[in-house]
């Protein structure tokens, strides 16, 4: 099925400098002006990943973010004039896979947008290879299988996770019960084409935290450790 992004963007001239950069790439690209056209895009199917821009004239891209990540797993990154740290925090807790500001370069989106759509080209509906590579371990009620990329609940229901809540789960998962510092937790994530801003590992830390976490505010598996980072405070074994 060939790849098709969906560009939404009031400006027009934005669109066409996009849509003509992944075209020469081979993607297919459909574009939208407004909350409206993108829902409409949206709903048809078929679509493989999102560029958002926050500012969409009289509508609310933050809100649009939040509607889509709440309907499915599409991709996002969020290419926006809105560049202060906030935004991008905002943005990120919201699901979006990453963060573009303009002025940007065709470059760096291109290369961003490849990145994400390479950590999805593994389907969580996939079968391994062979088996005896196939990994997945257990902590408490929960399965996290790193092959298929599927979070399963104590019921075996699988949980939707965005691919920087997987990444860092699986970070996580692999380390039990060790301190890891914010920085090293960036190097790491840098490690799966994914590049955070330093106050975003927080934002996501606590967006796997109400996923995974029954309370919210104990947090029982991902531990705060004052002046340092994060630990897994549970045992892990492989499954």
């Amino acid at each position: 099925m060939p790849t098709e992004i969906l560009i939404i963007d009031d400006d027009a001239d934005i669109r066409q400098l996009l849509k003509t950069c992944f075209e020469r790439e081979g993607y297919l690209v459909a574009e939208a002006d407004s909350a409206a056209s993108a829902r409409t895009a949206l709903a048809r199917g078929g679509i493989s990943l999102v560029t958002l821009d926050l500012t969409l004239g009289h509508d609310d891209g933050l809100s649009l973010a939040r509607e889509i990540r709440a309907e499915g797993d599409v991709p996002i990154v969020m290419v926006s004039g809105k560049g202060d740290a906030v935004d991008r925090i905002v943005g990120l807790e919201l699901g979006a896979d990453d963060y573009i500001s303009k002025p940007f370069n065709l470059r760096e989106v291109l290369a961003r947008v490849r990145a994400v759509l390479r950590r999805r080209e593994v389907s969580p509906t996939a079968a391994p290879t062979t088996q005896a590579k196939h990994e997945a371990y257990q902590f408490g009620s929960w399965t996290l299988d790193i092959t298929s990329r599927i979070l399963k609940d104590g019921g075996g229901v699988a949980r939707d996770l965005t691919t920087g809540e997987f990444n860092l789960l699986e970070i996580f998962v692999r380390r039990p019960h060790r301190v890891l510092s914010r920085d090293e937790i960036m190097d790491l994530l840098k490690g799966h084409d994914y590049s955070p801003l330093d106050r975003s590992i927080d934002a996501l830390v606590s967006r796997l935290r109400k996923k995974i976490d029954d309370d919210g505010s104990k947090p029982a598996q991902i531990k705060s450790v004052r002046g340092i980072g994060y630990m897994l405070g549970v045992d892990v074994r492989r499954v």
